[in-house]
């Protein structure tokens, strides 16, 4: 295994690290752990050199922090940090700051979070904690022992993810999405070289995309099948994210022994500016690829917002043209009916084509909101 320096702290943390949301279950109840065999995948990356495990409160229908204190009870526990986070969503006064982080100690089993995490933080999230004084509340559980390090995790733009950075001088660390397709989405490049250059450590999420960079469509896989050195196209994008030297590790969560077995050969790989330029030319000319697969031309701009009836057009074509680019249809419609409210939703298109005078993209919108409902909808 390969380690690297967890910012300005002094210990060294495991390149992979391991992000508990995505065991094997039962009956395809994500509820159901599989717990015999998620805690022999738990024991094999600890035993072959990860020593960072990353949870979260809602992470399984709540069952992953209860099952991940169990399984790390004794000797493993002493082996590793262990990362969790506090679900913002859940809190309404500062009462609650207490309450869940007592509960979590108690579901993980631990006197100690070593990595503790304000969750999914975006402007609005990020308002509401901080107007109730997040910050001296964990700097309280920080003197009192509850927690050792703070950090946060981030899903909103950039300007926002500056300015989350700015408002502390104490965090230890971030979490953000990151990968070969997502260097300008959310906190992106940009951010992950902000974050490095204030010394925090910065832990990787989504370096595959949630697994839809694992399968590529045919002519992705090509021009995979043309790189100079053969490797999975998990493998390719993991390393991607481990040559860059503001990155401090990644997180995968995985969901079989395999995927285990494989992650951490890929880790014993890696190391900062190893790939080549072939290599990295290679990469560039999949992430065109990947991106003339896109089925509608819009480039996010919002010019077409508001829609009189509700319509957030930009993210149905992004939900669509994700489903489309990489042939994960079934994804994508898991994402529209259960992310998409249904007031914002392609139905609700009465083709008045006001948009469709504002897009710069010249997009024939009303056209295509009845073909992405259809293609979408259950």
């Amino acid at each position: 295994m390969k380690y690297r320096k967890f910012g300005q702290l002094d210990w060294e943390c495991s390149t992979l690290g391991f992000g508990c949301m995505r065991f094997p279950t039962i009956d395809g109840d994500s509820a159901k752990i599989d717990e015999a065999e998620s805690a022999n995948m738990l024991h094999y990356a600890i035993d072959h050199g990860v020593n960072y495990i990353d949870t979260a409160y809602p992470y399984h229908q709540k069952q992953s922090e209860p099952f991940v204190g169990r399984t790390l009870k004794g000797k493993y526990r002493e082996k590793v940090k262990l990362a969790t986070k506090l679900p913002c969503w859940e809190v309404e006064t500062a009462n609650d700051f207490d309450r869940l982080l007592n509960e979590q100690l108690e579901r993980l089993q631990t006197e100690q979070i070593d990595f503790y995490l304000l969750h999914a933080l975006n402007k609005k999230s990020w308002d509401k904690v901080h107007g109730l004084d997040v910050l001296p509340w964990a700097e309280k559980a920080i003197a009192d022992g509850r927690i050792a390090h703070l950090g946060f995790s981030f899903h909103d733009d950039y300007p926002v993810f500056e300015e989350i950075i700015d408002a502390y001088d104490h965090w230890d660390f971030c979490q953000i999405q990151y990968n070969y397709m997502d260097t300008n989405v959310q906190a992106g490049r940009k951010g992950l070289h902000y974050a490095a250059s204030k010394g925090l450590a910065v832990v990787i999420m989504e370096p595959i995309r949630g697994g839809r960079l694992v399968s590529p469509p045919a002519p992705v896989q090509t021009l995979w099948d043309t790189a100079p050195h053969q490797r999975t196209p998990a493998d390719w994008a993991l390393q991607w994210v481990w040559n860059q030297p503001e990155v401090t590790l990644l997180l995968s969560g995985m969901s079989t022994m395999q995927h285990v077995i494989e992650n951490v050969a890929s880790a014993d790989a890696s190391g900062v500016g190893t790939m080549t330029e072939d290599e990295l030319a290679v990469i560039q000319k999949v992430r065109e690829k990947y991106q003339e697969l896109i089925a509608i031309p819009c480039t996010q701009c919002e010019y077409c917002l508001p829609c009189p009836e509700g319509v957030n057009i930009p993210r149905v074509f992004d939900v669509y043209n994700d489903g489309i680019m990489y042939d994960k249809l079934d994804h994508a419609k898991f994402m529209y009916n259960n992310f998409v409210p249904e007031t914002e939703r392609a139905n609700l298109c009465v083709a008045c084509r006001e948009c469709e005078e504002k897009c710069p993209q010249n997009i024939l919108i009303s056209e295509w909101m009845p073909r992405v409902h259809a293609a979408l909808s259950e």
